[in-house]
């Protein structure tokens, strides 16, 4: 049902559910309460006022109006609303965004955003002295392309109606500019205003391209507006609050030019906006770039939707900074990563784990609803998922206690993911920091891998990359920890060691038990070897499996061999688990080698390789930080990636593997 197209009115029972001054939209109403204007003008989309080359103040327009919803200026001078709901929202904003420059005119920034709507976008003038109005509209594609691609088929036409009467039928943006995107194109009508208010309303009449080439792009769309009556300056007669800024400006400008030092403080000023701004621009540039286009959040909706970051939606911190959880605007419940300023994680690493995840969909791995970068930090929205991390649910004091049945499933459906990573999905990807507390559990407890911002791409050709050493100490694999040999087979060592604590339901390192008992990797080894194998599960599991016990202990220990190549791919520990192939034997000279913890403090603090010092001293970061990031019992800064002391004073193994010692 389109209720766009309606003659309601109102009464004095349900008056109070408007805002001031907007009863006068209502049939009948006059708005002729003072204050009164002579002009408006709108920046679609646009996050700042911007002057235009016609000397009228473009105010911003940058709210958040999904599905029926309405913004009003705080001066109440004029409104916005948008009816209509995308079948697959692609930008929950209804914003879109380019950095392009547009040659035929001067005024770029104006057309470098647009405002769209699925059926009904229409701008609301208010308090306007009656009389003759110049109305200016422009216009812009700069989501269809006018190149050879498949997204150039788009159409986009819509009807254009000013104070209820049509003045456009089946209005095409890139017909009228003749075939161009990116080109600018205005329409300028002049209409009377008789009750203080005028009406431009934009229409989607169920012509042009709804679903292809992409869905939730399709619809009425606008750059700029302006409203002026004839003889207005353009600023308006009574817009005097808005133009005492503007010669608050003006007086600054002044001293700038008598006082040299304030001169210089202003150049120093607009220097560091501009460059903010090239960088935000070339931010949203290479996210525009990236494969399956990530939705782009402003900063005004995460905040109201984390309730100001309040401290009582935090769900956690890590290395990158806290955890919030939120609500939108829609309804969806999601997790809100922020990045603070003292994080590790950079820029490099937030693109890349935007870049990753957005190629990438399977059901064990973790949902990308979107980011925002115009806050000072940047912000990643996730899905929620209601049972949080598989660490809390081990090792925290959770109610979960966690039966043999779902431990088993969850150890499957991290296999899953890993698999789809390495060798299912369009990329070849390496997580690089598989460890429990980056997987997380969905309200029925199934799995799903998070945290992408340390994960590699390589092609199917290379064998191998040779990269700074980043991660977790005690998930690290020894190729990759000593020399910084990068490959699948690293993820394939990190599971093995999440396997064992699935199993054991303890942590890699526990400082608090007997020396021969701190390092979980070398206990199971040591009781392969003496065929005690089931003596590493969790004494909380009453009822188990044994046969799917040992299996999985033989599945864990055969992806922690010393030897990357004697490690199977993730695709045969799958299939090993669910009994499709048999579980090859352990061969007990593949184990890994002992380094003592001395060696340990000596690797992290210095040896760590990479291909140059940024390399370098970012993988330092990530050890220190993740190392010592969580003090919890049973977790140690000095914990060895390698390290296998033996669960019996029978001595250190002087196996294959001695020369990485």
């Amino acid at each position: 049902m389109n209720l766009v197209w309606n003659n309601f009115g109102i009464d004095n029972s349900n008056n109070s559910i408007l805002p001031s001054r907007l009863n006068c939209l209502q049939r009948d109403t006059p708005c002729f309460d003072s204050p009164s204007y002579s002009s408006f003008a709108v920046d679609s989309g646009g996050s700042r006022p911007i002057r235009g080359s016609d000397n009228s103040i473009y105010e911003p327009d940058d709210a958040s109006l999904p599905v029926a919803s309405y913004y009003v200026t705080d001066s109440t001078r004029w409104g916005v609303s948008n009816i209509g709901r995308f079948m697959d929202p692609s930008n929950g904003s209804y914003i879109i965004y380019t950095s392009r420059q547009f040659t035929n005119t001067l005024d770029s920034e104006l057309f470098q955003t647009a405002r769209m709507s699925p059926s009904s976008l229409r701008y609301f003038g208010i308090g306007l002295k009656n009389g003759m109005y110049s109305v200016v509209l422009q216009f812009a594609e700069i989501f269809f392309p006018d190149d050879e691609t498949w997204k150039s088929v788009g159409k986009r036409i819509f009807n254009i109606y000013i104070q209820g009467d049509l003045k456009e039928t089946d209005f095409d943006i890139k017909k009228q500019t003749n075939g161009k995107s990116y080109t600018v194109i205005q329409r300028q009508y002049t209409v009377e205003v008789m009750n203080n208010f005028i009406d431009i309303h934009l229409f989607w009449a169920g012509k042009g391209t709804c679903c292809i080439p992409e869905q939730g792009f399709y619809g009425p769309s606008i750059s700029a507006l302006s409203v002026s009556s004839y003889g207005s300056n353009g600023e308006g007669d009574s817009g005097s609050q808005r133009n005492s800024t503007i010669s608050r400006t003006g007086l600054v400008v002044g001293v700038v030019v008598c006082v040299a030092v304030l001169g210089f403080l202003a150049f120093a000023g607009a220097f560091v906006w501009r460059q903010k701004r090239r960088r935000l621009e070339v931010e949203m540039e290479e996210l525009f770039t990236i494969v399956g286009r990530p939705n782009i959040f402003s900063y005004g909706e995460i905040k109201s939707a984390t309730d100001s970051f309040s401290l009582s939606n935090i769900l956690g911190r890590g290395g990158y900074g806290p955890v919030y959880k939120g609500k939108l605007l829609d309804g969806r419940i999601v997790a809100v990563k922020q990045l603070s300023s003292t994080s590790h994680q950079g820029k490099k690493e937030f693109m890349t784990e935007i870049a990753t995840i957005s190629a990438v969909q399977h059901r064990n791995l973790v949902k990308l609803h979107g980011c925002c970068i115009d806050s000072k930090t940047p912000l990643l929205v996730y899905e929620y998922l209601e049972q949080g991390s598989l660490d809390q649910a081990i090792f925290g004091k959770t109610d979960l206690n966690l039966d043999w049945r779902t431990r088993f499933e969850i150890c499957v459906g991290i296999a899953r993911g890993l698999a789809y990573l390495h060798e299912e999905s369009s990329m070849r990807i390496v997580h690089r920091d598989i460890k429990a507390s980056n997987v997380l559990l969905d309200a029925d407890l199934n799995p799903k891998i998070s945290d992408f911002g340390l994960a590699r791409h390589y092609k199917d050709s290379m064998t191998h990359l040779n990269t700074g050493v980043a991660g977790t100490l005690g998930y690290l694999a020894p190729e990759y920890a000593m020399m910084g040999h990068l490959t699948e087979k690293a993820d394939v060592f990190a599971f093995g060691v999440v396997a064992l604590e699935i199993l054991a339901g303890r942590r890699n390192f526990d400082d608090s038990l007997e020396e021969d008992e701190k390092y979980l990797l070398g206990c199971a080894w040591h009781l392969h070897e003496s065929q005690r194998t089931l003596e590493l599960l969790d004494s909380k599991l009453i009822e188990f499996d044994e046969e799917e016990a040992a299996r999985l202990i033989n599945v864990a220990l055969l992806c922690t061999m010393g030897l990357p190549q004697r490690r199977p791919p993730m695709s045969k520990v799958v299939s090993m688990l669910t009994e499709d192939i048999e579980v090859t034997d352990v061969d007990t000279t593949m184990r890994p080698s002992y380094v003592p913890e001395w060696q340990v403090r000596s690797f992290s603090s210095s040896y760590v390789s990479g291909s140059g010092s940024s390399a370098q001293q970012s993988s330092r970061s990530q050890i220190s930080a993740l190392s010592s990031s969580s003090k919890k019992p049973g977790n140690h800064r000095d914990t060895s990636p390698l390290a296998l002391s033996p669960c019996s004073s029978g001595g250190i193994d002087e196996g294959a593997d001695s020369g990485s010692r």
